[in-house]
């Protein structure tokens, strides 16, 4: 089964036209993307080694400051720092190298000198007016000296002197509580301790808050030269590094603790009053974030921060302190890529610009080149809807395209062809004429000289030769030597025996010395040599039904005839493949014909079997319907004019007449076969003859004990002999109306009414050994008590048999029945029945025989015919319908009845009387049968243009000789028949 369509579909144009712009969208976007990622490498690439160069500088800016610092402490170290010296010693000797060297270098916060026995001698510079505000130095104050001496008891003598840039002293200050000592700290006995210069871990100067190291130096055993040095300048450093507005730079120590960043003002933190250099994760997230990884020298990465992503860049001084700085550098991505963005953008722009170009060409472009495909589209359309008159497209510049639309044009033509034969051979419903259809298009399809047909026999297995068409005529089998095959013969030809067994097609061309039984069919065709085409006819299961064999003569002239071209070859398979469904087709359908013809005369035997009362009853009406069906269809009577019954309504008529009584199946036997009024299963006359023998012997037993009780014998037995004879006449009087011979009188029906008044006695439980059913009826009055007094002639209650709900016809039911149904099913009243006016059927017995035709209608109603035959049950139920609307079972007047029902109820009616084998009655003469149906048809019970056609055509007559017995064929006066029933004579 083909799948579903989408609901949505779209030229090819607009695909062409979609593709073409979706080539061109990726081409920009695949440039764009690769321009931006290769932009971004570079990029990246540029940062790393922006990044080294930052690092590189910042070490170099730390190595600068780091260097000099120590060479000037060695200088400092060699020079004099003889600790028997006092103040104004160390000043003369100290001050000016101190003073030159920290002007020399502007990062240096002080030099100083610390001895083992507590003496320390400083020198700051004042460099600002913070320095001096801290110190309380006058304005013109460039110096600052802090030199403390210890006497022999220890005591510390403490004094400050400020100095100007000239070294001339502007003022001096003791302390007299000088508590600090060199010898503590750490910066002194660790130098003592070193051989080399050392350096501190940068930390925050108590005295001006700046941030900076200590390098000291061992001068000799007894003395530490040392410098501060502020870093203040490497914080400028970074802030001159930053790459990106955004970018993160900062110096730190291992601890986590910063010792540069651009904003001074997060470098120091005051924690408990006491200045502290600030951690770096506390500077801003970016680092905070930094601070979580694990340390690492050198480090190369990125991360993700609040949906940003960063570039971070870390490296290790070994300059700075003990364990070195560290160097990072964090840049967020966008930024750093920036400029890729921007070529991204342009480049966008650029291709929607060149896309916004290229869309309409492309759109002119592909309507051009789709145009063909939509005529050839359109004519796809014309040929799915079997139009084949719709104009070829024309030629298209594409060599796919015009390929296919020649491709196109050779399948309309086959198409067309292969529909029009099929059509040609679907359309034919006989067999005969089917065979040569087959034969006539086959041959003209492959302008071919002639064709034979073989069909397989089913029975026999073998290959009959069917038809033989040459020079489109019809051609003798026998004058040209074709005859059956046993398909298992060694003698079947090669070419006859591949295509005969299922094989596959065959080609071969015979000369005429090689045609052998064939020559005959060769000089028909007044050719020596012809070429043969076999090909099998396979039915659905793929049996082979037969051989289909082509004839074309080989005049010399065409060396690749169209016969034997590989397209013709497969065409002309295609064709035999629907012929040979239509062939077998139509072999199953008149083989379902016979059957169901089999069938139907089977049931109507089995009818006329089941009762000597029928006797072939079924058989005969059939005979005089088809007959009067005949006489009417060649009848140019105005009644009969427009009825020529197609081949489809002879079959329904057939049908019909043949199960017209098929409801008698349901009627019981007893019923049909009812020969005297109070027969059933058996005859109770015999059981009302022996209540009068009862009775009989009753007088006797009441004359003998009058005789012995001294009673008068003669009177005793003129008594007796008067009760005897009554009773014999009573008993004749009831076995003769028994026998419904005769219409019962008035007076007969009040003489079984005194008949049954007398009474007899009955000693016995007639309850017992009865049915279950008869019992259960009984027990509608209380049993009386024995012995008991009877009449003779009883209509009991449990002679009443109740009839089923099932059995109810509704005035409303569907089938328009309109029957009087008796209340009850069964009556068997004994007097009830002997009263019956005529015959010897009660209305519940005559409703059950006249119930047939309502179970046949039923029957035909339920039976799946197929529409031709979808009158049958109107036809068949419709023979005890009377003109006048008085007869059953739907009470039809004639012009509710179809022309072929009234001609039922004729056939019916004319069987019924004339047949001899009802043991019941005898069959009525010629004459006497038509002067009865004579008085139906002025009683309007029966068609009177039906019974003219019937009498004037001698359908009677040509019944009686095939069917009727010589004594019952008499002489007709047809024109008194007529006359008669009013008919006009010289009618018809």
């Amino acid at each position: 089964m083909p799948q579903k369509l989408t609901e949505h579909r779209y030229p090819l144009h607009v695909h062409i036209s979609a593709l073409f712009t979706l080539l061109l969208l990726l081409a920009g976007i695949v440039l764009g993307l690769f321009n931006y990622q290769q932009t971004s490498k570079i990029i990246l690439s540029s940062s790393d080694k922006l990044f080294e160069k930052i690092s590189d500088e910042v070490e170099t800016d730390l190595r600068d400051t780091y260097v000099p610092i120590h060479h000037l402490l060695n200088l400092l170290a060699l020079n004099g720092t003889n600790q028997q010296l006092d103040t104004s010693e160390r000043l003369v000797r100290l001050l000016p190298p101190l003073a030159q060297a920290l002007h020399d270098n502007p990062k240096l916060a002080s030099l100083y000198l610390g001895y083992d026995d507590g003496d320390f001698f400083m020198v700051r510079p004042l460099h600002s007016d913070a320095l001096k505000k801290a110190f309380d130095a006058p304005p013109n104050a460039a110096y600052q000296v802090w030199s403390i001496e210890r006497d022999n008891h220890a005591q510390a003598q403490s004094q400050t002197l400020l100095y100007d840039a000239d070294l001339k002293l502007i003022a001096r200050r003791q302390s007299p509580q000088e508590r600090f000592d060199p010898r503590g700290r750490p910066w002194f006995y660790t130098a003592l301790e070193s051989e080399g210069t050392i350096t501190t871990s940068p930390y925050v100067f108590f005295s001006s808050g700046a941030v900076g190291t200590t390098l000291a130096l061992a001068a000799g055993e007894d003395a530490v030269v040392a410098a501060d040095l502020t870093l203040d300048d490497l914080s400028a450093t970074l802030a001159r590094h930053k790459v990106t507005p955004s970018t993160e730079v900062v110096l730190y120590q291992p601890d986590g603790n910063a010792v540069a960043y651009p904003d001074t003002t997060k470098l120091v933190q005051q924690i408990d009053g006491t200045p502290r250099l600030g951690a770096v994760r506390d500077l801003s997230a970016p680092l905070a974030a930094l601070a979580g990884l694990k340390a690492s020298d050198d480090l190369q990465t990125s991360l993700e921060l609040a949906d940003r992503r960063w570039v971070v860049s870390q490296k290790r001084f070994r300059q700075g302190g003990p364990e070195g700085l560290y160097l990072a550098i964090l840049a967020p991505e966008d930024e750093l890529l920036i400029d890729a963005y921007r070529i991204r953008w342009q480049g966008a722009v650029l291709t929607l610009a060149i896309l916004l170009l290229c869309i309409p060409i492309g759109w002119l472009l592909s309507r051009v080149l789709v145009k063909p495909l939509k005529a050839l589209v359109e004519e796809a359309k014309a040929i799915r809807s079997f139009d084949f008159t719709h104009p070829a497209p024309g030629r298209s510049p594409v060599l796919e395209v015009d390929l296919l639309a020649v491709a196109m044009a050779r399948m309309k033509e086959t198409i067309a062809r292969f529909h029009e034969i099929a059509a040609s051979l679907s359309s034919e419903y006989r067999f005969e004429p089917l065979l040569r259809r087959v034969l006539s298009e086959t041959i003209g399809i492959s302008e071919a000289s002639g064709g034979l047909i073989y069909l397989c026999d089913s029975q026999t297995g073998r290959l009959e030769p069917q038809e033989l068409f040459i020079a489109e005529r019809k051609q003798d089998l026998a004058e040209h030597g074709i005859h059956a095959h046993v398909i298992d013969d060694p003698t079947l030809p090669d070419w006859l025996r591949q295509p005969a067994t299922g094989g596959k097609s065959t080609v071969q061309s015979i000369g005429f010395d090689q045609a052998g039984a064939l020559q005959p069919l060769l000089r028909t065709l007044e050719s020596p040599r012809v070429h043969l085409v076999c090909t099998g006819l396979h039915n659905r299961l793929g049996a082979t039904i037969g051989v289909l064999v082509l004839l074309h003569c080989d005049t010399g002239e065409d060396a690749n005839p169209t016969i034997l071209k590989p397209e013709r070859i497969a065409f002309i398979e295609a064709i035999s493949g629907v012929a040979a469904l239509c062939i077998e087709s139509q072999r199953l359908l008149e083989k379902q014909k016979q059957l169901l013809d089999a069938f139907i005369q089977l049931i109507a035997g089995a009818i006329d079997a089941k009762s000597p009362y029928t006797g072939g009853h079924c058989q005969r009406v059939p005979e005089i319907t088809m007959m009067l069906a005949r006489a009417a269809a060649a009848s140019d009577a105005p009644a009969f004019r427009d009825y020529n019954p197609s081949d489809e309504e002879w079959e329904a008529l057939h049908i019909a007449a043949w199960l017209h009584d098929c409801g008698k199946v349901t009627t019981p036997e007893y019923v049909v076969d009812k020969a005297t009024k109070l027969e059933t299963l058996t005859d109770r006359i015999h059981e009302i003859r022996t209540r009068f023998e009862v009775l009989k012997r009753d007088a006797w037993i009441t004359y003998w004990k009058a005789i012995a009780g001294g009673a008068d014998e003669s009177s005793q037995a003129r008594l007796r002999n008067e009760l005897l004879t009554t009773l014999d006449e009573e008993f004749a009087f009831i076995a003769r109306c028994n026998l419904g011979g005769e219409a019962m009188a008035e007076n007969d029906l009040e003489r079984l009414k005194v008949i049954a008044s007398r009474t007899w006695s009955r000693t016995l439980d007639n309850r017992l050994g009865v049915s279950w059913e008869e019992a259960q009826r009984m027990e509608r009055e209380s049993a009386p008590t024995l012995p008991v007094e009877e009449p003779l002639l009883a209509d009991r209650p449990d002679h009443l048999m109740e009839r089923p709900p099932t059995e109810l016809i509704p005035p409303d039911n569907p089938w328009g029945f309109k029957l009087q149904v008796p209340a009850y099913k069964f009556n068997r009243g004994e007097l009830y029945n002997l009263s019956i006016g005529r015959g010897t059927l009660t209305d519940e017995e005559r409703y059950i025989i006249n119930h047939h035709i309502v179970q046949t209608i039923l029957m035909l109603n339920h039976l799946p015919f197929p529409p031709h035959l979808q009158n049958v049950a109107e036809i068949a139920g419709g023979h005890h319908e009377k003109l006048d609307g008085t007869g059953y079972p739907k009470r039809l007047r004639r012009d509710e009845m179809s022309l072929p029902a009234r001609m039922m109820a004729i056939a019916d009616i004319f069987e019924a009387l004339t047949a001899v084998d009802r043991p019941y009655k005898k069959g009525k003469t010629l004459s006497e049968a038509l002067n009865i149906m004579t008085g139906m048809c002025k009683g309007a019970h029966i068609d009177p243009d039906l019974f003219g056609l019937f009498v004037r055509s001698g359908i009677y007559l040509d019944y009686a000789r095939r069917f009727l017995l010589p004594e019952q064929i008499d002489n007709v006066d047809h024109q008194a028949v007529l006359a008669t029933a009013g008919l006009d004579s010289a009618n018809g």
